[in-house]
């Protein structure tokens, strides 16, 4: 093995120790849980993944409203969705 290699190879192992070990210094944080984990724990509380393709600006005054509230987007939507059915149902 050539003297090259050897020093790519160490670089490499370094590189990926800081990326396993230490998520904070690569801009990325260590997800809590994983989607697999996520996506039973969703389903526990009777949720469905729903998309949806909407307007941008829609979009956006979703996300203002969801940040001004401090909530997150998935609550915001169905509190909307809920406010809209009822007002077109009258109840």
């Amino acid at each position: 093995m050539k003297r090259t290699d050897l020093a790519k190879n160490v670089g490499l192992k370094i590189n990926s120790k800081i990326k396993k070990s230490a998520p904070e210094l690569t801009g990325k944080e260590a997800p809590a849980i994983d989607r697999r984990e996520q996506r039973k724990l969703d389903q526990a509380l009777g949720l469905i993944p729903f998309a949806v393709k909407l307007n941008s600006d829609l979009v956006k005054q979703i996300q203002a409203l969801a940040q001004a509230r401090q909530t997150g987007l998935n609550e915001i939507v169905a509190e909307l969705l809920k406010k809209g059915l009822d007002a077109k149902t009258g109840n």
